[in-house]
């Protein structure tokens, strides 16, 4: 596996966005079904000890993703994806929500809106990811909350994942 692959991540609070940018050591068609398809996703959306289970999945324009993260105790948090936009193999867009196991809202966070590109660069892949709030606070509870950590960990579990598909 590449050791240097680029991970990089700030915070911009002027424009309440997380910005991440990540290489991958694998094909571009990889990469996104690993992003796309629930069975692949499950593998790697939580932080370790973390396990994603999804519940229903409808990758298309208007549809959603409805998931837990379980704890190694069986605790579950949900969120909610739902696809805005969508344009194979290179982006797409999704507002994400905490919510209850049927969907419906269940914090004062709001909604987090992401705009995922993919983009392929020799033998790699990279994804450019940007996640706005809708408020500072938001974002900064987000940040405390170990969001930055968390999303290392599992791009850390996805390379894993990546690599056993070569």
């Amino acid at each position: 596996m590449k050791a240097d692959l680029l991970m990089h991540f700030s915070v911009d609070k002027e424009n309440k966005t997380v910005n991440i940018k990540r290489e991958f050591n694998a094909s571009l068609s990889n990469v996104w079904s690993a992003w796309t398809d629930a069975s692949v996703l499950d593998l790697w959306w939580a932080p370790a000890p973390f396990k994603s289970k999804t519940k229903f999945m409808d990758f298309r324009v208007g549809g959603k993703r409805l998931y837990a993260m379980v704890s190694p105790e069986g605790e579950e948090r949900w969120s909610i994806f739902e696809y805005t936009s969508i344009s194979p193999k290179v982006n797409f867009k999704h507002s994400a929500t905490f919510c209850d196991a049927e969907g419906l809202p269940n914090s004062n966070l709001g909604s987090s809106y992401w705009d995922i590109t993919f983009s392929e660069n020799k033998d790699s892949t990279i994804v450019d990811i940007a996640i706005k709030r809708g408020s500072l606070e938001e974002l900064e509870k987000v940040i405390e909350m170990g969001f930055k950590e968390g999303i290392t960990s599992t791009m850390q579990t996805l390379d894993k994942i990546l690599e056993t598909k070569k």
